[in-house]
């Protein structure tokens, strides 16, 4: 096989390598089913409700959203609109220390009675102190509505809806890891990989390029 070729093809494989570090796919979270245990003013109720937590990275942190999939109570009277307001705490687990507060918007309508109260996105923002793996659990829901308050707490210890690998606030950069199932939106460190999987395209093609000019320079010299 001539220089030539050979040069073609390693040239080729970087590209590709380029590609495939570009293509890298973005980090998942689990969807887990949380038991949740409700005290309303009105005695205990209780459901089950598959949730999961998203993170995007935002400036030095992450801006946390937390989705309920089901219902996990209900009144006995209607919540006209606006009446209900939910807010809950995600468990900081691995290098990260206590809990995060997320909450959510007010109801955008009137929730009949005796019917499940499905609780919108509740979002909040988690800045991380230490490098290492954090892991995110489903915590305590609180529910206010019309002068009460309704407390949700997990009780079959749900495992964590979502794993990050972060770089704590004195260094740079942040990760994210899949844990399983959805997948999230890309939180920065693959801008970087795509920024150096492009830089590091051009440096071999720009080198590959003066190899050959100096390989056609050389065989002029000689003829």
């Amino acid at each position: 096989m001539s220089y030539q070729k050979r040069t073609a093809l390693a040239l080729a494989a970087a590209v590709a390598g380029s590609v495939m570090l570009i293509a890298a796919p973005a980090a998942h979270a689990s969807v887990v089913d949380v038991d949740y245990q409700c005290r309303t003013p009105i005695g205990p109720k209780g459901a089950v409700s598959p949730i999961d937590i998203k993170a995007v990275k935002s400036g030095s942190g992450y801006q946390l959203t937390m989705s309920f999939q089901k219902g996990v109570s209900s009144s006995p009277v209607e919540l006209g609109k606006g009446a209900m307001n939910p807010s809950a705490l995600i468990k900081l687990g691995g290098v990260g220390e206590g809990t995060v507060s997320v909450s959510g918007p007010a109801n955008s309508a009137a929730i009949p009675a005796n019917t499940p109260i499905r609780i919108n996105d509740l979002t909040g923002k988690y800045t991380p102190k230490k490098s290492g793996k954090v892991t995110f659990t489903a915590g305590v829901l609180t529910i206010k509505a019309l002068g009460t308050t309704t407390t949700c707490t997990p009780r079959n210890n749900p495992k964590p809806s979502l794993e990050l690998d972060v770089t704590g606030a004195s260094g740079s950069g942040s990760r994210a890891t899949p844990s399983g199932g959805d997948e999230l939106p890309r939180t920065g460190p693959l801008d970087s990989a795509l920024a150096l999987g492009t830089l590091g395209g051009t440096v071999l093609l720009a080198g590959a390029a003066g190899v050959l000019w100096l390989t056609r320079r050389g065989q002029r010299t000689a003829s």
